[in-house]
């Protein structure tokens, strides 16, 4: 729990009725959650040269191409 709450400074309204809330299971999702996200937050500069998650795909993608093919020309030479 938040170390710094206070109950003065709860907003929950009355009208919440929790005995409605019966059977909720903590974390139910949490793995399918895990396996199917992976969110990375860019810098605002970075945010401003690729608008789109596409963009960025691309992006990266075209330099794994490039780093891969600077390995095997070192590795040929």
């Amino acid at each position: 729990m938040n170390q710094d709450f206070k109950p003065e400074n709860d907003e929950l309204r009355s009208e919440y009725n929790f005995t409605q809330l019966e059977g909720g299971v903590r974390g139910k999702y949490v793995e399918l959650y895990q396996q199917g996200t992976n969110l990375v937050l860019l810098a605002p500069d970075v945010a401003q040269a690729f608008p789109t998650a596409e963009a960025v795909n691309e992006a990266l993608r075209l330099l794994i191409r490039l780093a891969k093919s600077q390995v095997e020309n070192v590795e040929n030479s």
